[in-house]
């Protein structure tokens, strides 16, 4: 543990508190149900915290993590590996900068900094005396915004309508566009929306208005300045070729060419000067004139260079697709006080607001987020989670936008909006990934490192060794082409040298790889946060499960009650139900039910209210509090042998026959005697003994890791084929335990679901959360398994061996063309064979390289889930 401890401890159901910590190191606002507890959240300062960890502590990393804020950077001049390094080691030098993350292909730059020593200004003028060019992009996380058009506004009433926005409620911040009489609106959820917004502005034409996301403007242009630039190259370099290739072939149609204008040019050769003007100034002289060279060299690198950006569009084109399955109008409910329906409107889905009522018909799309409040419908998840198998969604049930509903009507309340959506997390949290470096980029770069000056020799070597052996006679005269002399021979070689070995593949090698991948699995239902994350899980030799809700279905239920003392089943189910409603254990509401049965069916009229103080979580082993003066613990065995509880003979035998049978034993004690237990079962998920069997087949060892004990835990791990078991731990324990199996060596994967699992899953190498599991697994977690399918382990895992698979077979294709192509470019054939490579073909072949190796990644979008496992 840290050195630096600080515990909170906040009373239950405390709102909106302020606690000052020790040293005044932070002011953190809670809000919600809240207990004493290790906040885990990466957040700001002065931001709400909705998280917290039961049974831990606030330490020093907390605080060193918490006050921090993020911008992003587009840098225009950053266009080799060389560049990036010395960005990043600047930005890294920066006073207050805590991480940069610097894209080679997007020409972004991320910044996590303090905003208490620097500013995003300072940045900017930091990356400026480094020696590039920067503007700012955005700054701090995505807020809620809406863009407007105010099309009955003139520039006189472009002041007063920013002052009265800034008065209006929930408005946060203002930005104005007065020539175009466009308006930027930040706002708070919880208290207005876009369509309050819009009904605001309503005399002055005010409409929605949708800005082009930068990066997506900027690529569209460069394609289209390239293809311009290479169709305007081809209106004069084809008419070159002809005049310098193809008209000398077909005799007497080209003897015209040969006419001399004066003593030094030919008609053919003034033809070729005029044509390749607009495309290079080139001035000839005697000997050889070399403008086809000059124009076709410029064309075909301008063709590379369109091919290649509409390919790198190509590859993060998952973002778009992932953006457009919202769908752009919704039905929206409104009613009166009373609750009657006044009138169901068609509206665009920016305008949808917190808490309104939608009606989504079949076959139409989830517009947001929300909660099913009437109707019942089988819904389609596959766009967001992978899962081919429709849903039954009713009453009560959680759906998610962008999903499609099949066939019956269904009523939803919103309670995600903007950014907030499901589907708008997933779209940053994949643009996150997208930007992030790989570890296996360093390796380009520290070949790129020598590359060059290494390119550069081999280049003056080629130049000097053909020049000399020209000048002395090595080679025979006939060798060189007609009106060229030794020098111009030996440049040509030099010059194809330099061109074929440019760099810009190897660079391309690894970013465009971890873009494709981390979209396509994306698609799956496979949320990668990280290019390191998908890059380490192919490495994975050892994968660690939780046991509830990880390998069982996680829907618990009770199998059995027995009384073990003289107190009524009455006093025994009450006191489970009180304690137990406050616990966010998996177990807590199976219990809590069927105590509730029990009451009824031993005659009680009412609910059972007592009040609980001094309510307390031990992790690993269960909860605790006061009920009437009475101490009350519901447990497992280990939290009675901690409180000096007596276990009886008849309670070992209880317990004892619940294990063998995988089936919890959640024991109650009343003032220190045991008197009742509840017997849980939660059954192993479908097929999980074949995924285990298939880790083994590709050898990846399996471990469960549980707090249960050990006799469940061993009944429920032999059940699905798990030899090696951890039970009995709580949550600092199951993070020991991962960092013991990494100091032997193993790079470990963690798969866990609830708050217990956060601890390890921050430890492991890989940590993998079930996307049904608690926000706070979520957010600890490295790769995010949408389905809580542990198919989905497997897809990671297979995703990850085939991305970095890909990245070294683009490595192949970027040297491989430098490997073969710069000997032949130096004349290495010559000799034997005749065969030389002017610079324009070697231009060809460098625009190639860089095209197979992004066509090499793009082939990561066919890939498909292994199949192997499910018959096994």
């Amino acid at each position: 543990m840290e050195a630096n401890i600080y515990d909170l401890k906040v009373p239950l159901n405390s709102r909106d508190l302020d606690y000052n910590l020790e040293k005044d190191r932070a002011n953190l606002f809670f809000y919600g149900e809240v207990w004493r507890g290790r906040v885990r959240s990466n957040v700001e300062e002065h931001r709400t915290i909705d998280t917290i960890e039961a049974g831990g502590f606030l330490t020093d990393e907390f605080f060193n993590q918490a006050i921090t804020s993020t911008c992003r950077l587009r840098i225009s001049q950053i266009t080799y590996p060389a560049k990036l390094r010395s960005l990043q080691k600047g930005l890294a030098m920066v006073h207050g900068v805590k991480r940069a993350t610097v894209h080679l292909e997007f020409k972004e730059a991320k910044v996590l900094f303090d905003p208490n020593l620097t500013t995003e200004t300072l940045i900017l003028k930091a990356i400026a005396d480094i020696g590039f060019e920067a503007d700012l992009i955005s700054v701090g996380d995505e807020a809620y915004e809406v863009h407007l058009k105010l099309d009955r506004a003139s520039s006189g009433d472009m002041g007063a309508i920013k002052s009265s926005l800034e008065q209006a409620v929930g408005v946060t911040y203002v930005e104005m566009e007065v020539v175009e009489r466009m308006v930027t609106v930040g706002y708070e959820p919880d208290r207005t929306g876009p369509r309050s917004i819009l009904q605001f502005l309503e005399k002055y034409g005010a409409r929605l208005y949708v800005p082009p996301k930068r990066r997506e403007l900027e690529q569209h242009q460069e394609a289209c300045a390239y293809r311009n630039l290479f169709l305007f190259s081809c209106l004069f370099s084809v008419p070159v070729v002809a005049f310098a290739m193809v008209l000398p072939m077909l005799p007497p149609y080209g003897d015209w060419l040969n006419f001399r204008v004066c003593k030094m040019l030919t008609i053919g050769m003034v033809l070729k000067w005029i044509f390749c003007t607009p495309v290079q100034f080139l001035a000839g002289g005697r000997g050889k004139d070399f403008f086809e060279t000059s124009s076709m060299l410029i064309s075909f690198i301008l063709l590379g260079k369109y091919l290649e950006v509409m390919a790198k569009g190509k590859s993060s084109d998952a973002l778009g697709k992932l953006a457009h399955l919202a769908p752009d109008t919704a039905c929206l409910m409104n009613f009166d006080d009373n609750g009657s329906l006044l009138s169901e409107v068609e509206i665009d889905t920016q305008l949808i607001q917190r808490n309104d009522i939608i009606k989504i018909v079949p076959g139409a799309k989830v517009p947001v987020d929300g909660i099913v409040i009437g109707g019942e419908s089988n819904v389609n998840e596959s766009t967001i989670t992978g899962e081919a198998r429709s849903i039954c969604k009713s009453t009560g049930d959680k759906v998610i936008g962008g999903t499609v509903n099949e066939n019956g009507i269904l009523f939803v309340k919103t309670t995600h909006v903007g950014t907030d959506t499901t589907l708008s997390r997933i779209v940053q949290l994949v643009e996150s990934a997208q930007l992030s470096r790989a570890p296996a980029q360093k390796l380009a770069d520290q070949i790129s490192k020598f590359f060059v000056p290494v390119v550069v020799v081999a280049a003056f070597v080629t130049w000097l060794g053909w020049l000399i052996c020209g000048e002395i006679g090595l080679y025979p005269k006939h060798w060189i082409p007609k009106g060229m002399d030794e020098f111009e021979l030996a440049l040509q070689f030099s010059i194809s040298v330099l061109v074929i070995a440019c760099p810009c593949a190897l660079g391309l090698a690894t970013p465009t790889a971890i873009m494709v991948a981390s979209g396509k699995g994306a698609s799956l239902g496979v949320l990668i946060k990280g290019a390191s994350a998908l890059q380490n899980a192919y490495k994975v030799k050892t994968v660690v499960f939780d046991k509830t809700g990880t390998l069982t279905v996680g829907r618990p239920e009770v199998v059995s009650v027995v009384l073990f003392s003289t107190f009524p089943m009455q006093e025994v189910c009450d006191a489970a139900i009180a304690i137990e409603s406050n616990s966010d254990h998996p177990f807590a509401k199976p219990v809590v039910e069927h105590a509730k049965k029990m009451r009824r069916k031993f005659g009680a009229r009412s609910e059972c209210c007592k009040r609980v103080q001094n309510f307390e979580v031990f992790p690993g082993g269960g909860v605790g509090g006061k009920i009437d003066r009475k101490t009350v613990l519901v447990g497992n065995k280990r939290l009675m042998r901690v409180h000096n509880v007596d276990i009886t003979p008849q309670v070992d035998r209880y317990t004892i026959e619940n294990e063998r049978l995988a089936q919890t034993c959640v024991l109650v004690a009343i003032n220190g005697k045991i008197a009742g237990g509840f017997g849980v079962l939660d059954t192993p998920k479908p097929g999980t003994k074949a995924i285990i069997s298939f880790l083994r087949s590709i050898g990846i060892s399996t471990i469960m890791i549980t707090g249960d004990n050990l006799a469940t835990a061993f009944a429920v791990a032999r059940g699905v084929g798990i030899n090696k078991v951890f039970a009995e731990m709580d949550p600092i324990e199951k993070a020991n335990q991962i960092k013991s199996l990494k100091t032997r060596g193993n790079i470990v994967a963690m798969v866990g679901d609830g708050v217990n699992d956060s601890h390890a899953l921050a430890a492991a190498d890989v940590g993998i959360a079930i996307g049904a599991g608690t926000n706070i697994a979520i957010e600890a977690a490295d790769i995010v398994l949408m389905r809580s399918n542990l198919e989905d382990v497997v897809t990671a895992i297979d995703l990850s061996r085939q991305t970095v698979y890909r990245i070294w077979l683009n490595y192949i294709w970027a040297l491989g063309y430098n490997i073969i192509g710069m000997p032949i470019a130096a004349g290495i054939l010559y000799p034997f064979f005749g065969i030389r490579l002017p610079p324009w073909l070697a231009g060809a072949c460098m625009a190639a390289s860089s095209l197979s190796v992004v066509c090499s990644s793009l082939l990561l979008k066919c890939y498909r889930r292994p199949l192997n496992f499910q018959s096994t």
